[in-house]
This record gives C-alpha cells, structure tokens and sequence, in this order.
C-alpha cells in the first residue's frame, strides 16, 4: 500500500507522508464488527489483505492493512462514500490481533442479521442499536458487557490512529 507524498517544508526535498486519518465510526459498526467475528466472517488472505462476508451473505469487502495495522483500506460502502472506518476494516484488525475482541462480545454478537436491520430501521443506526439490545437482553447476554467491549474497541482505535490508504470502490 502506497501513502500520498509532499516534499517537506523545511526544503530539503524530502519527500514525508501525507497522511489522511480515518473518522471514527458510529458505535453500531464496532457492534457489526463484533458479529462478523463472532460469525468467523472474517479470512485472512496474506500478510496484507482480508475478506470480510456481509452478515446476509451476499457480499464480500476486501480490506488491506500496513504499517501494522495502521494504514488501512476497505471496500465498504461507509469507508468509501461516508469517510468513517466501516465494519469490515475494524473486524480485520481484530483478525489480525491489532485491536483485540472480548470472545464473549463477540459470540453474543453472531448471528445478527445486520443487514436486515439497518433496512428494517433505515439505517437509523439508534432504532438498529435498540433492537440488538433487546434481543441481547431476550436471549440471556450481558448487553453490558458488549456496550463496554464496543467503547474499548473505539478507544483502541482512536490510540491506533488508522488512516487511509488507496480507496477502494464498492463493488
């Protein structure tokens, strides 16, 4: 993966860095994260280069990483049009062990229809957030203990400081 490059101010004519740094995410996409490992939706494909499945099948989102985890690219509709880390790109630091998940968010999280959601709700990520919880709630899962899991997860990203590499079109 490539990073812009500018000349340095100082004259020299070395060339640094330009860095563009990812916008942190609504709080729902650290959730769909959760569940696209809990679902084991998550293939590693090489050092660089991961496939994420949406939760409904029908798609899969190519995220590409560097400087450890750092410098990340993903396929998905939010990283692309929105401009904000989406899900699949969170999920492959977890598959790769840059952010680490709690196993039991995670396993409380499988099988979440997100997609559906997020239609069922027109992507009023609040109304999705409630129905997650309650569903928790229904089958006996600590919703607590995913809400702590999910601002742990947005605290490690902001440390991180993820940004972009090349932007990859949604396919």
């Amino acid at each position: 993966m490539s990073s812009k490059l500018q000349e340095d101010a100082s004259g020299t004519g070395a060339a640094t860095a330009r860095r563009t740094y990812w916008k942190m995410p609504p709080v729902i996409k650290l959730y769909e994260a959760l569940g696209a490992v809990g679902d084991g939706r998550c293939e590693l494909a090489g050092p660089s280069v991961a496939f994420v499945r949406s939760s409904c099948g029908d798609k899969t989102y190519r995220v590409e990483t560097g400087d450890g985890g750092r410098e990340l690219s993903s396929s998905d509709n939010a990283s692309y049009w929105q401009g904000y880390l989406g899900y699949p790109a969170i999920a492959a630091l977890f598959q790769r062990g840059v952010l680490k998940p709690d196993p039991q968010a995670a396993a409380a999280l499988a099988g979440i229809p997100w997609h559906n959601l997020n239609q069922r709700f027109k992507n009023d990520y609040a109304k999705t957030l409630a129905e997650v919880e309650r569903r928790l709630a229904a089958s006996g899962q600590d919703s607590s203990r995913v809400r702590a899991a999910a601002h742990a997860t947005i605290e490690a990203l902001r440390e991180l400081k993820p940004y972009r590499g090349r932007r990859l079109r949604p396919s």
